[in-house]
Protein backbone atom coordinates (compact mmCIF):
# COMPACT_ATOMS: atom_id res chain seq x y z
CA UNK A 1 0.00 0.00 0.00
CA UNK A 2 0.94 3.64 -0.45
CA UNK A 3 2.27 5.99 2.35
CA UNK A 4 -1.06 8.12 2.03
CA UNK A 5 -3.22 5.22 2.40
CA UNK A 6 -4.32 4.00 5.97
CA UNK A 7 -4.89 0.71 7.29
CA UNK A 8 -8.33 -0.98 5.25
CA UNK A 9 -8.74 1.60 3.01
CA UNK A 10 -7.18 2.95 -0.05
CA UNK A 11 -8.20 6.53 -2.43
CA UNK A 12 -10.95 5.60 -4.67
CA UNK A 13 -8.78 6.83 -8.00
CA UNK A 14 -5.72 4.95 -7.18
CA UNK A 15 -7.85 1.73 -6.50
CA UNK A 16 -9.26 2.40 -10.04
CA UNK A 17 -5.90 2.39 -12.06
CA UNK A 18 -4.27 -0.75 -10.20
CA UNK A 19 -7.38 -2.26 -11.49
CA UNK A 20 -6.89 -1.00 -14.87
CA UNK A 21 -9.89 1.61 -15.73
CA UNK A 22 -8.07 3.61 -17.17
CA UNK A 23 -4.47 4.35 -18.66
CA UNK A 24 -3.52 7.16 -15.86
CA UNK A 25 -4.32 7.94 -12.52
CA UNK A 26 -5.48 11.14 -13.38
CA UNK A 27 -7.56 9.81 -15.98
CA UNK A 28 -9.05 7.71 -13.21
CA UNK A 29 -9.68 10.82 -11.03
CA UNK A 30 -10.97 12.49 -13.88
CA UNK A 31 -13.39 10.02 -14.26
CA UNK A 32 -14.68 10.53 -10.61
CA UNK A 33 -14.62 14.12 -10.74
CA UNK A 34 -16.88 13.97 -14.02
CA UNK A 35 -19.48 11.99 -12.13
CA UNK A 36 -19.11 8.70 -13.62
CA UNK A 37 -18.11 6.16 -10.42
CA UNK A 38 -20.85 5.54 -7.61
CA UNK A 39 -19.23 4.69 -4.24
CA UNK A 40 -21.89 1.84 -2.67
CA UNK A 41 -24.85 4.32 -4.41
CA UNK A 42 -23.10 7.41 -3.14
CA UNK A 43 -22.06 9.85 -6.01
CA UNK A 44 -18.22 9.48 -5.65
CA UNK A 45 -17.10 13.24 -6.79
CA UNK A 46 -13.52 12.97 -4.98
CA UNK A 47 -10.82 11.08 -5.96
CA UNK A 48 -9.55 10.33 -2.42
CA UNK A 49 -12.83 8.50 -1.05
CA UNK A 50 -11.65 5.58 0.68
CA UNK A 51 -12.48 2.41 -1.15
CA UNK A 52 -12.57 -0.73 1.21
CA UNK A 53 -12.61 -4.09 0.35
CA UNK A 54 -16.86 -5.19 -0.07
CA UNK A 55 -17.37 -1.59 -1.76
CA UNK A 56 -19.75 -1.63 -4.61
CA UNK A 57 -18.72 0.76 -7.88
CA UNK A 58 -21.15 1.29 -10.09
CA UNK A 59 -18.72 3.09 -13.03
CA UNK A 60 -19.91 4.83 -16.09
CA UNK A 61 -17.64 4.62 -18.55
CA UNK A 62 -17.62 3.93 -22.55
CA UNK A 63 -21.20 3.66 -22.75
CA UNK A 64 -21.95 0.72 -20.90
CA UNK A 65 -22.77 0.60 -17.06
CA UNK A 66 -20.62 -2.05 -15.12
CA UNK A 67 -21.35 -2.69 -11.24
CA UNK A 68 -17.43 -4.42 -9.31
CA UNK A 69 -17.57 -5.43 -6.00
CA UNK A 70 -14.21 -4.75 -4.35
CA UNK A 71 -12.22 -7.87 -3.24
CA UNK A 72 -8.85 -6.40 -2.67
CA UNK A 73 -7.20 -3.30 -2.41
CA UNK A 74 -4.19 -3.12 -4.86
CA UNK A 75 -0.74 -3.35 -3.80
CA UNK A 76 0.49 -2.47 -7.11
CA UNK A 77 -0.45 -2.37 -10.96
CA UNK A 78 -0.11 -5.33 -12.16
CA UNK A 79 -0.81 -6.87 -15.19
CA UNK A 80 -4.86 -7.19 -16.31
CA UNK A 81 -4.54 -10.76 -15.13
CA UNK A 82 -4.06 -9.45 -11.35
CA UNK A 83 -5.97 -6.65 -11.82
CA UNK A 84 -8.86 -8.61 -12.05
CA UNK A 85 -8.71 -10.60 -9.05
CA UNK A 86 -9.58 -6.72 -7.25
CA UNK A 87 -12.86 -7.16 -8.20
CA UNK A 88 -15.96 -8.93 -8.99
CA UNK A 89 -18.54 -8.28 -11.88
CA UNK A 90 -21.77 -8.29 -10.16
CA UNK A 91 -22.98 -6.14 -13.34
CA UNK A 92 -26.96 -7.82 -14.99
CA UNK A 93 -26.13 -9.50 -17.84
CA UNK A 94 -27.98 -7.24 -20.98
CA UNK A 95 -31.17 -8.26 -22.08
Amino acid sequence: MAPEDGPGWQRLDLWLWCARLAKTRADCARLVEAGAVRLNRQAADKPHAKLREGDVLTLAVAGRVRVWRVLALAERRGPAVEARTLYEDISEAPA
